[in-house]
This record gives structure tokens, sequence and C-alpha cells, in this order.
């Protein structure tokens, strides 16, 4: 009897690490895929499932999804769906990939040029969140406060230039379904490519507009 016992037990062993392994296997696949789509490099990525056994999703194939500003690797709740039943996975996110440092002290205020960054390697689970991994993302911004070297460098440290400045003469184009309508005003503040601006149009009305990337304001009707 104690043979059959230890037999059932080692046979349970076996099936729970198969499962565990189909799981993890899954959300493997789940999130290289999403690295994919969002053009992030990582050189090795690895799912350490945390929730209970007991608590994972009942069907073989369970479909996986993230909230939209779920970020990109640590610890993540991920909804595992079965039909209509849905349970909730927590993960952690190990990855290791390239990110972006200072590559000498700059100062605040300053707009980042390339050789103001270099390429460091390492895991990009433990960077501080919103870690810069693209040059693009920094390049020309202005930084909000003195950056060391050596610094990993975060999108919260940086902003992108001005496009319009507050009392800058800036053309604005008013389009609808079938029309285009163009007027010169100010520009009442501070503004970024896409960001929202106040324009006060030279008969006195204050409109809102999108800034462009030329510079002009959009403002869709």
């Amino acid at each position: 009897m104690r043979g059959v016992n230890f037999f059932l037990m080692g046979l349970s062993l076996v099936t729970m690490s198969v499962s565990a392994a189909d799981l993890t296997a899954q959300l493997t696949d789940f999130f290289k895929a999403r690295y994919g789509e969002n053009g992030t490099g990582a050189d090795t990525l690895t799912v350490v499932v945390k929730t209970p056994q007991a608590q994972w999703p009942t069907c073989e194939a369970p479909q996986f999804s993230l909230p939209g500003n779920s970020r990109m690797w640590g610890n993540l709740s991920v909804a595992a769906n079965c039909d209509r039943n849905r349970r909730y996975i927590q993960v952690q996110i190990q990855v290791t990939g390239d990110y972006l440092v200072a590559a000498r002290m700059v100062a605040r205020g300053a707009a980042i040029t390339a050789d103001d960054v270099k390429t460091a390697h390492g895991r990009l689970d433990t960077l501080p969140a919103m870690a810069v991994t693209s040059m693009t993302d920094v390049v020309d911004a202005v930084t909000l406060r003195d950056i060391p070297p050596g610094q990993p460098l975060t999108k919260m440290m940086v902003r992108q230039p001005w496009k319009v400045k507050a009392g800058d003469n800036v053309n604005v184009t008013a389009s609808g379904d079938g029309f285009n309508v163009t007027s010169e005003g100010r520009a009442m503040n501070n503004a970024t490519a896409a960001q929202l601006v106040r324009v006060r149009l030279n008969s006195g009305q204050i409109v809102s507009g999108k800034v462009g990337g030329d510079g002009n304001i959009l403002i869709s009707l």
C-alpha cells in the first residue's frame, strides 16, 4: 500500500511539473510576441509564475491579455481567459537587454546629444520605472535634472523640446468634413509636438489645438 501511495505521489508530481512547463511556455511565447510588437529587444526572457497552481486557468490553451499601460518587465498581473472564466496570474518577467546610461555629466536644462549617452547591458527588470532603451526617446530631449555619468536614463528625467512657446505667433488650421480653415494667433502656453496648446486668435477668440510636427496648430471639428 505504501508503494502505491509513493507511486501516486510521484505521478502527481510529474503531472504538476508538466502543467507548470506548459503554462510557463505559453506565457513565454505570449511575452516574446508582445516584445516583438513593441519593437523592444530582449536577449533573454524568463517567466516566473508566482500564483499557486490551484489558482491557474483550467483550460489547456488560455488566452492571455494585459492592461494597455502594463510595464514591459518586472512583476505583472496577466489575465488568463478560458471561455467566460477569467483568472489572474501573477508573474515576474526577467529580461536581459540593452538600455541607455549617461556617458558623462549632463546638466539640468541641457538638450541631450548622442555623445551624452551610451549603451549598457543587463537586467532590464531591475532598472527604475520607464527606463530608456531607445536612443530616439532621449536625443534632443531636454533634461529635467542633473544626470551623473553611468546613471540609467528614464523618461521621467527628460521632456521633449518645446515646439511652441507662449507668445509665439502660430498658424491654426481647423479641419472638418470637407473643409479646412486657416487663421493666425498667439500661443498662450508652451507645448511639445502632439501636446495641446491654447491659442488666442487675432479675432480675440481662444481655441485649443494639437501641435503638429511643423509647429502649426491643428484642430479637428
